[in-house]
């Protein structure tokens, strides 16, 4: 990790080994495909084999009460960042439009402010990135991801469908 300094700003640089991510997407079940960009890490994930879709549910529908309080990652629904981490998520889409249920695609941001903090008010570190990637794709298998309001990331367990 390095510290860049710019003018009044600071940026932490995390310099995030690609075989590593590599080998948390293929530990935790997924196929992947990895983009190293200068700022960021864009991973696509897809979990084809699996029985049911990846367990992303809206967090604001009442039926999904159960999954919302055993999820530990949430997701902002109109940016699609996943809240207190440096990831992004965004469906999927086949060709007419409609999310994918069992593929994602990630995105790592390596700039970060450096007054980011992670969950716990812990200190942002590759290894810790690491460990959160791992809990997070984890999370999307078994116990749940919630995306809170907006209308960009969609559901794909539970009632996917918009409420009347």
């Amino acid at each position: 990790m390095q510290v860049l300094k710019a003018g009044e700003h600071k940026l932490l640089l995390l310099e995030l080994d690609s075989e590593f991510i590599e080998n948390i997407a293929r530990q935790t079940g997924f196929e992947f495909r990895l983009e190293d960009q200068a700022r960021r890490m864009l991973l696509d994930l897809n979990a084809e084999g699996r029985q049911a879709p990846l367990l992303l549910f809206d967090a604001a529908d009442p039926a999904n009460l159960g999954w919302f309080s055993r999820c530990q990652f949430y997701v902002d629904g109109t940016s699609g960042c996943v809240l207190q981490t440096p990831i992004q998520l965004a469906n999927q889409r086949d060709r007419s439009g409609r999310a994918l249920p069992y593929a994602v695609r990630l995105q790592i941001n390596k700039e970060l402010p450096s007054s980011f903090r992670l969950p716990g008010k812990a200190a942002v570190t590759e290894q810790m990135v690491y460990h959160v990637l791992y809990n997070f794709l984890n999370a999307l298998l078994n116990t749940g991801v919630g995306v809170c309001g907006g209308t960009v990331v969609k559901p794909l367990a539970g009632r996917t469908e918009p409420r009347p």
